[in-house]
């Protein structure tokens, strides 16, 4: 009896193993991995761009960032683009922002601002101030950015613009840290390349789900079609990920990967900052559409039920002296690292965020998690005003 049960024992364990090794492989091989197979395609000529470069609009909102829009601004207006204009709207800034704007105004004749009004209440203002810059804009077209990034090269903006074809409607892009030291950074850094690989994974794959507002486009008629932020003016933020996970679909999306027209991030200089973004992430995310949401949710449950099998299976071996069991479970677990390394290194390096991930990789992989369910928790135990717009 007590070597059948033992032998049971045995053969759950490695069945675990098994089903949950092939479940991970399955996510870094066809969704993760989507990034770095979309540049070799591009890279062996394979892939359809447009000539045409429309002319277009970059809308940016701004709230106490003069020091930010002194050197973003002049990396945007002198980009290499036959026609476009840049907005910037000014949302009740208190520092030199409308001093600045001004300045800039008088040295780059496409540069325009507006501001928000003193007197908008009760609606979330970063919602207003993108509304006022599209209906602002000239063109067809809107790109967006942040005053917290800086575009790689001068060739941003005609990288993204290869993408608008005739179907198109949405272009996203990358958006992501230089490498930079200390232990927030390296986390954040791991945190953001993780969620791009899942949003723009899902994008190429055909199943786009949401879109960060630091680099992406999109058609002003669509803005105007779909009513604005009006399904969701309710919320304080979801004015990208909401917004294009309503709009996007496998038709209308395409996906620009190219390391010269990504955003790069500044460091963030308090863990608040980020904290702050994650709260906002998770009080929208919940309300996605799609099952793309239950995918991502299923990969991350089923990648700590593999390191929870993955312990429970070596510790077996060695308790029980059933060095097979614990030397297959082990190699399984080496397996589905080797197979993360180059995908998220690869990715990292299509990208050019500059950091590769391989000793600290497996620490990352189950803390991003934990870091997660933390924030739910978090977002769940706070006052549900907070997230609505003021």
């Amino acid at each position: 009896m007590e070597a059948f049960i033992f032998n049971t024992v045995e053969i759950a364990i490695l069945l675990a193993a098994g089903v949950l090794f092939i479940i991970q492989l399955l996510y870094y091989l066809v969704v993760y991995n989507r990034i770095y197979a979309h540049g070799k395609v591009v890279r062996n000529g394979e892939a359809h761009f447009e000539r045409a470069m429309p002319p277009l609009s970059v809308v940016i909102c701004a709230r106490d960032e003069a020091d930010s829009l002194r050197e973003l601004l002049p990396l945007i207006l002198e980009q290499d683009y036959p026609q476009f204009e840049v907005i910037v709207v000014n949302d009740a800034s208190t520092d030199e922002t409308e001093d600045v704007l001004t300045l800039l105004e008088e040295k780059y004749p496409h540069l325009y601002h507006s501001f928000t009004p003193e007197s908008a209440r009760y609606i979330s203002h970063k919602k207003l101030a993108l509304t006022l810059g599209i209906k602002a804009s000239k063109y067809d077209w809107v790109v967006f950015t942040e005053t917290n990034c800086r575009p790689a090269s001068n060739q941003w903006l005609r990288l993204m613009a290869r993408n608008f074809t005739s179907q198109t409607q949405i272009v996203l892009g990358y958006s992501g840290y230089d490498r930079t030291k200390g232990w927030l950074h390296k986390l954040v850094a791991f945190d953001t390349l993780f969620q791009s690989l899942r949003y723009l994974g899902f994008a190429l794959l055909g199943y786009p789900y949401m879109g960060i507002g630091r680099n992406m486009a999109y058609r002003k008629e669509l803005f105007f079609k779909q009513k604005g932020f009006s399904q969701h003016l309710n919320l304080q933020r979801g004015e990208d990920d909401l917004f294009v996970n309503q709009v996007a679909h496998k038709n209308n999306t395409r996906v620009e990967t190219d390391v010269n027209a990504s955003m790069r991030i500044q460091p963030i200089q308090r863990r608040k900052e980020w904290k702050d973004a994650k709260l906002s992430y998770t009080a929208t995310s919940r309300l996605f559409r799609g099952a793309q949401r239950y995918l991502l949710g299923f990969e991350t449950f089923s990648r700590l039920l593999f390191y929870a099998i993955t312990v429970a299976g070596i510790a077996y071996g060695i308790l029980y002296r059933q060095w097979v069991v614990g030397s297959i479970v082990l190699l399984l677990w080496l397996l589905r690292y080797t197979t993360q390394a180059i995908v998220v290194n690869l990715a990292a390096k299509e990208l050019g965020g500059g950091r590769r991930y391989y000793c600290s990789l497996p620490l990352f992989d189950w803390l991003q998690p934990l870091q997660s369910l933390r924030f739910k928790l978090s977002r769940r135990f706070r006052d549900k005003r907070e997230f609505m717009r003021r």
